[in-house]
């Protein structure tokens, strides 16, 4: 091909036409992604998330949902003075501004009385010990109750008065009171110390088992030798 033909097809209208259809292609490729992009994003939208601490969870998604929001249970909790199924906390503080499609968790309150399962304690662990492990899983611990055993040693635990077991479903409202040794033995439990009984000897006669050596005394009469 000789350099004129080549540079003739420069000024050709048929290439002109495709090169700007291909350079309308990618303008409107461009724009298409960037709108959609927008759309996905709600780029430039900004919705301020309502307050819906304390209100019923039926009426919080109801509220939260004709704004855009998406509304999901994320925990729930336990306050006594509250009525169960109220709002107790939500992840994205009232005020703030977010976009369309935001999901936002919400703390409901339950509806029934949460319990805490009895850890294995009873006989098995020390006061100090016992408390720690209570105190830490969320149980409410009254007064401990002082009763005859091993000092500081957990013989077993009371709720309203009655006697509880490992494994045992307690309310969180309930307190638990610790029976604990005192250090001091029972009286049921004392032993009572009885000298031992040795059979008695019997006196054997004392019998001297030497005889006296003498003597011997003889009927014969003595004689002696007279010098006639």
């Amino acid at each position: 091909m000789k350099t004129s033909e080549f540079f003739g097809k420069f000024k050709s209208g048929y290439l002109w036409g495709n090169l700007l259809a291909m350079a309308l292609l990618v303008a409107l490729l461009v724009f298409g992604v960037g709108y959609a992009l927008d759309v996905y994003t709600h780029h430039g939208e900004s919705l301020t998330v309502p307050s819906v601490k304390h209100k019923k969870y039926k009426d919080a998604e109801r509220i939260l949902d004709d704004l855009g929001l998406i509304v999901m249970v994320g925990d729930t909790g336990y306050v006594k003075t509250l009525p169960p199924d109220v709002v107790l906390e939500q992840s994205i503080e009232p005020g703030e501004h977010v976009k369309s499609g935001r999901i936002i968790y919400l703390t409901v309150n339950a509806l029934t009385t949460p319990t805490i399962t009895l850890p294995d304690i009873i006989d098995n662990s020390s006061l100090r010990e016992a408390m720690a492990k209570l105190s830490a899983m969320g149980f409410k611990l009254a007064m401990p109750q002082f009763v005859s055993g091993e000092r500081d040693w957990v013989y077993g635990v009371l709720v309203n008065g009655k006697h509880v077991a490992t494994g045992d479903k307690i309310s969180v409202e309930d307190s638990l009171v610790i029976q604990v040794g005192n250090g001091l033995r029972d009286i049921s439990d004392s032993v009572n110390y009885i000298d031992p009984i040795y059979p008695e000897e019997e006196e054997e006669d004392e019998i001297d088992e030497f005889e006296a050596v003498g003597a011997e005394k003889t009927n014969e009469p003595t004689t002696t030798n007279a010098t006639e």
